[in-house]
């Protein structure tokens, strides 16, 4: 049987003791401080842009002259490197969004550090709970065992570990193996039906079946309080900060609470999106999206101050909206898990599809009333809720994709499936 490699990560958290953290932040912001040397380099050098070689030189001569360079080990300022040549190349690319490079400030900037060779991590299983990895300066160090990581344990998934990649968030210090996993180079066909899947604020994921995938608030009452007080507090802290100096300890710890609340938010929703999109992955063959240009959808009504805008505050309240239910994320998490189950992912165009009646085809916008979709057409009058209105008409312009992931011949058997009433 043909086989394939698969590129996964898996993101595992880490047992540290307060003087490796030191070691780890110390390594985290030498890696910044290269970057910036890299960029200052790069930038205020006159002529051609530097090869590999002259940049790696300039690498060689900093570890030799600055003392706190040592601090970094070699292969991770390697990676740094190579990152950094990659936003280059992807600044060139007519059809990346990325966009220039530019210094990494301090206190804005995520702590990480890259640890490109697997054989130095010596990746081992201690218990059920707890694995060990030997991070470079640092020594062994343990973290928390989740899942198999292929290669690694007996009679797991065949594969390997590639590398790996430090991060640190708001709860600490967590590690993101990169892995190749061994697997079918083309899975059999999915045999579950067509779901057209309409993305929502009142309703975050609406099926063409009747059904919705709902969540409820990701902080409770107690942790929204909580936020909103500290983000007074803040607010009062900067106040009485004079400019220019530095960030005193009361703010930074201010500054670190509310950091912990939003990401204890954004883990529940990547929590919520995982479990939904794997659900949705193992039940549905083709499961089809709208083709959303989501930078646009968010931006800002302020206007300029020759044509001020209107409703600013309304649109900006709709911008968190969407912003909060992470659409894109949603979408991201479908293609991969669609295709490793010989599913298929399709894009259609967006436009029209919540205000078109499903059954006979009229749109107007009079049709929709906030969550309610009554057809003004005499001859139809069909009724119910609006956004299975827009699933159903999203499922039957599969025909019309504008993009897909997963099997072809899935594809085309959703293009030969009749209109759906409902």
């Amino acid at each position: 049987m043909e086989v394939t490699r698969q590129a996964r990560a898996h993101v595992a958290r880490l047992d540290l003791s307060t003087a490796q953290v030191a070691v780890l932040d110390g390594q985290a912001h030498t890696a910044r401080a290269l970057w910036n040397l890299l960029h200052e380099y790069v930038t205020f050098r006159q002529g051609r842009f530097p090869t590999v070689k002259e940049c790696d030189t300039a690498i060689r001569a900093a570890r030799h002259e600055i003392d706190w360079m040592g601090r970094l080990p070699a292969q991770a300022a390697q990676a740094v490197l190579k990152t950094y040549r990659q936003a280059w190349a992807n600044f060139f690319d007519p059809g990346h969004p990325a966009k220039r490079p530019t210094f990494k400030a301090r206190f804005r900037t995520r702590l990480a550090v890259d640890v490109p060779q697997a054989r130095d991590l010596q990746v081992t299983r201690v218990n059920r709970r707890w694995g060990a990895v030997s991070l470079p300066k640092v020594g062994r160090v343990r973290f928390r065992w989740t899942r198999d990581l292929p290669g690694v344990t007996r009679g797991g998934p065949a594969g390997r570990i590639t590398g790996a990649r430090l991060v640190k968030d708001a709860f600490g210090w967590q590690i993101v193996f990169r892995t190749e996993a061994v697997v079918a180079a083309a899975p059999a066909a999915h045999p579950g039906p067509v779901a057209g899947v309409d993305r929502g604020i009142a309703v975050a994921l609406a099926l063409s079946d009747g059904t919705m995938r709902e969540h409820g608030p990701w902080l409770r009452d107690g942790e929204k309080q909580r936020l909103r007080r500290l983000e007074k507090k803040s607010a009062r802290q900067r106040r009485t900060r004079t400019p220019g100096r530095p960030t005193s300890k009361r703010l930074a710890r201010t500054y670190d609470r509310i950091a912990r609340l939003r990401a204890t938010a954004k883990r529940r929703a990547v929590d919520w999106q995982h479990q939904t999109t794997t659900e949705l992955a193992r039940t549905f063959g083709v499961v089809v999206v709208e083709d959303l240009t989501i930078t646009n959808m968010v931006r800002s009504a302020s206007g300029t101050i020759d044509q001020p805008g209107r409703n600013v505050r309304q649109k900006a309240g709709l911008n968190r909206a969407i912003t909060g239910q992470a659409w894109g994320r949603t979408v991201t998490l479908l293609e991969y898990k669609t295709r490793d189950r010989g599913g298929l992912m399709v894009k259609v165009p967006a436009p029209g599809t919540s205000q078109t009646c499903h059954r006979c085809g009229h749109r107007d916008s009079a049709s929709r009333d906030g969550t309610r979709y009554s057809c003004v057409n005499p001859a139809c009058g069909w009724a119910g809720h609006a956004d299975t209105n827009a699933a159903i008409n999203i499922r039957n312009a599969a025909g019309t994709a504008v993009s897909g992931r997963g099997d072809l011949g899935a594809a085309r058997s959703a293009k030969r499936q009749p209109p759906h009433a409902a």
